[in-house]
C-alpha cells in the first residue's frame, strides 16, 4: 500500500461502515430493474437535460403516475355517462303522472 493508504486508513475508521446509498430513499420508493425502450429512455434523458438537469427517472415516474390517474378519470367519465343515459332511459318509460281532476257532479250542488 502507499502512504496514501496508511494515512487514509488511520485517519477513518470503515469498521462500523454498511454497504448502500447514505441517505435512504423514502419508504414508498422501491428498487427495480425493468428494460425500457432505448429511444423512451433517450427521450426522458433529453428532455430533462433540455431543462438544465435533474432526475429522468422522477420524471418517468411521474409520466407514469399521470397515466395512471388519467385512466381512473376515463372510468369515471364513462361511468357518468351511462348513468346519465339510463336514468334519461328510465324516465322516458315512466308513465307520466297526470293530475286528476273529477268532473262528476257533486251531490252537494244539487
Amino acid at each position: 500500500m502507499s502512504n496514501l493508504d496508511d494515512e487514509m486508513q488511520a485517519e477513518y475508521d470503515f469498521s462500523q461502515a454498511r454497504r448502500g446509498p447514505i441517505v435512504p430513499s423514502g419508504s414508498h420508493k422501491e428498487r427495480i430493474t425493468i428494460r425500457i425502450d432505448a429511444d423512451i429512455l433517450h427521450w426522458f434523458r433529453d428532455y430533462v437535460n433540455s431543462r438544465g438537469g435533474g432526475s429522468y427517472q422522477a420524471m418517468m415516474n411521474q409520466a407514469l403516475r399521470e397515466y395512471i390517474e388519467d385512466q381512473s378519470k376515463e372510468w369515471e367519465t364513462l361511468l357518468r355517462r351511462v348513468v346519465r343515459e339510463e336514468l334519461q332511459a328510465a324516465s322516458v318509460r315512466e308513465p307520466a303522472h297526470e293530475s286528476v281532476v273529477d268532473v262528476s257532479p257533486s251531490l252537494s250542488s244539487v
